[in-house]
């Protein structure tokens, strides 16, 4: 199973973009042994549209044209439900023993996400009832992923 963030905005440059690539890396390298040879974070540039729904509408058609033909989608959303480490490596375990080849998780742009045309989402993920800058939710996000397959390995890690 490959694993793909796709979010708008770009990290290059910023105080978050090591961060993020070192929790990539180190996913990317827990992975191969365990059925997940690709772990990627793909961008898109944030719309320049005037309005705000014509930013959101532009920005989630070029998201949803970037996810690969059958996978399962995950939406970072403040409203969506929140889950323990535990239960997130469970749902990717989960996921990549049913055979799933595509696990994409969507973070939407500074106004949120707006609906992806042609694209069911399986689920809606939410970390904590804050609002969190976008950049930071892909920190944390890619933290997690990383964490969920040290769970799933055994990995001392992740420790309560």
């Amino acid at each position: 199973m490959r694993i793909l963030v796709l979010a708008v905005g770009h990290a290059r440059g910023t105080s978050e973009a090591p961060l993020i690539e070192d929790f990539v890396t180190r996913a990317q390298n827990m992975g191969r042994g365990m059925g997940i040879p690709a772990i990627a974070v793909e961008e898109i540039s944030v719309s320049k549209a005037r309005d705000t729904a014509t930013r959101m509408k532009d920005e989630a058609e070029r998201l949803a044209a970037r996810i690969p033909e059958g996978a399962q989608v995950v939406l970072l959303d403040a409203k969506g439900k929140g889950m323990t480490s535990e239960d997130f490596a469970e749902m990717i375990g989960a996921l990549r023993d049913a055979g799933t080849k595509h696990l994409v998780f969507v973070i939407g742009g500074p106004d949120g996400l707006g609906t992806l045309p042609k694209i069911r989402a399986g689920r809606s993920l939410a970390f904590g009832l804050q609002t969190w800058p976008h950049l930071l939710v892909r920190a944390m996000l890619t933290e997690q992923v990383y964490r969920a397959l040290t769970i799933l390995a055994g990995h001392p890690y992740h420790r309560v």
